[in-house]
């Protein structure tokens, strides 16, 4: 056997290729960034000084200090917190099934916890009583339907969903004429509310088209934008919301 036949014999033995091997990739393949709309909403003016709540003994019991509330939250830089905000006019096809998580309205030292909160339209969400006495949770809808029952035991827990879209829907303990929270009910999952430095950010995935950016704040009322947005686009908007 002669010299170069054997070392090829030797390396088929081996399992050594004799085929050039493809180079291994060094680049990632390029990925569709999904759409997404954030930005702030601001306050505009001098926002009115928190009230002292008129709660009576036993909420006041709940409380290390007389608790106070403010009808516009303003922090750092004039951002507005509590608002919501969503998208008006998407297509049909942009409807998805309500998250996962079931949002929780809860009532803690006579305070609703939020105060303002997004579903989509039949959504479970639950009522909770922490407190160690009755509350009457109230919903005055204006195209939803009504409801208004008592939770007498603290821990107490109901679900409750809300069928058609509206926004804002106020809810109220008749027990305790101070406490309110607002939710605002949709046919798809592009809405949030803002933080605490009046920021925003809405889920991702918005698909490309020209909308309308809507902020509802329960004092504020309502102001609106028009925005296009294309496929893929990170696209940054602000809003001023002032006393009515």
């Amino acid at each position: 056997m002669g010299k170069g036949v054997w070392i090829f014999a030797l390396a088929a033995a081996l399992g050594v290729g004799c085929k050039r091997q493809k180079p291994a990739a060094t680049g990632q393949t390029a990925t569709n960034t999904a759409s997404v709309i954030s930005g702030r909403v601001l306050f505009k003016g001098t926002p009115p000084p928190p009230t002292t709540l008129p709660v009576d003994p036993m909420c006041g019991k709940q409380h290390s200090v007389p608790p106070t509330e403010s009808d516009f939250n303003v922090g750092p830089s004039n951002g507005l917190a509590e608002v919501l905000v969503y998208l008006k006019g998407l297509p049909a096809n942009a409807n998805q099934g309500p998250p996962a998580e079931t949002p929780l309205l809860d009532q803690k030292g006579c305070v609703y916890a939020p105060r303002v909160f997004g579903l989509m339209v039949n959504q479970k969400f639950k009522i909770r009583n922490s407190d160690p006495f009755l509350h009457n949770v109230h919903a005055q809808p204006k195209s939803n339907q009504e409801f208004n029952f008592a939770q007498v035991v603290q821990g107490q827990v109901n679900e409750k969903s809300f069928s058609v879209p509206e926004v804002l829907l106020r809810i109220k303990c008749d027990v305790h004429p101070w406490m309110n929270a607002h939710v605002g009910v949709f046919e798809h999952r592009f809405f949030t509310v803002t933080d605490s430095n009046g920021q925003f950010r809405l889920p991702a995935g918005v698909p490309p088209g020209k909308f309308t950016l809507e902020a509802a704040h329960p004092k504020g009322g309502i102001v609106s934008q028009e925005v296009t947005i294309s496929a893929g686009e990170q696209k940054q908007i602000e809003l001023a919301i002032s006393p009515k």
